[in-house]
Order: C-alpha cells, then structure tokens, then sequence
C-alpha cells in the first residue's frame, strides 16, 4: 500500500481549491469575505497541512513493516 498517490490528489484538490479562491476574492472583497478566508480557507490548508504529514509518517511506517516482513 502506497499513499503517495492519495497525498498527491489531496495537494492537487486544494491547489486547485485555493485557486478558485483567489478568483472568487478579486469579486468579493469585504469583511465577510475575509472572515470566510480565516475561518474556513486558512483552516482547512492547516488541516490539509497536518493531513499530509500524517500520511507521510503512514507511508513511511507501511514500508518498514514491509521491509520488517521481508
């Protein structure tokens, strides 16, 4: 079992994500808009951010109990 390819969609998605925000912000530029930046934009990267380490430290404890197997 690899995960790279789960942490690659996941980056990908919220690049894109984060891209189709900074559109929407050149329209929708008021104190809700900046609200809804930090509470749920700025949130979610830190999430994404925590979620990628966690899958990296799976991968990396998957290929030593594979190794370990062998």
């Amino acid at each position: 079992m690899n995960f790279s390819g789960d942490k690659s969609r996941l980056l990908g998605i919220t690049k894109e994500l984060n891209l189709q925000w900074e559109q929407a912000k050149n329209s929708w530029r008021d104190a809700k808009s900046a609200e809804f930046e930090h509470r749920y934009i700025q949130e979610l990267q830190a999430g994404v951010n925590r979620t990628v380490m966690v899958i990296e430290k799976l991968d990396e404890l998957l290929k030593k109990m594979k190794a370990d197997c062998e």
